[in-house]
């Protein structure tokens, strides 16, 4: 399952990127829109590492990862934040 991925598993198959898109809705409209094109346009051509990055970032409240998306804030210091900062520009460019 891609809830256990480290960076060097798989990248989730139909069934698991149904869910993923299904976890990825959100309680604010502007999070629903970035976060679906950001599935129509990069959802096939992810990495593993980048599944897991997109994973840890949907962890996040609402806010938050609006904020991050929209560059009005930072990620806390981490070592995995080079493949989550990765996913935060492709979602910028949704």
């Amino acid at each position: 399952m891609l809830q256990d991925a480290s960076p060097e598993a798989r990248v989730p198959d139909a069934a698991e990127l149904r869910r993923m898109r299904w976890r990825a809705r959100r309680g604010l409209l502007e999070n629903d829109l970035i976060l679906g094109r950001f599935f129509e346009r990069h959802a096939q051509s992810l990495s593993a590492r980048d599944w897991h990055a997109l994973q840890s970032l949907l962890e996040l409240d609402d806010n938050t990862l609006l904020e991050l998306v929209l560059g009005q804030a930072a990620l806390p210091p981490d070592p995995c934040n080079a493949d989550r900062i990765r996913v935060l520009r492709l979602l910028r460019t949704a």
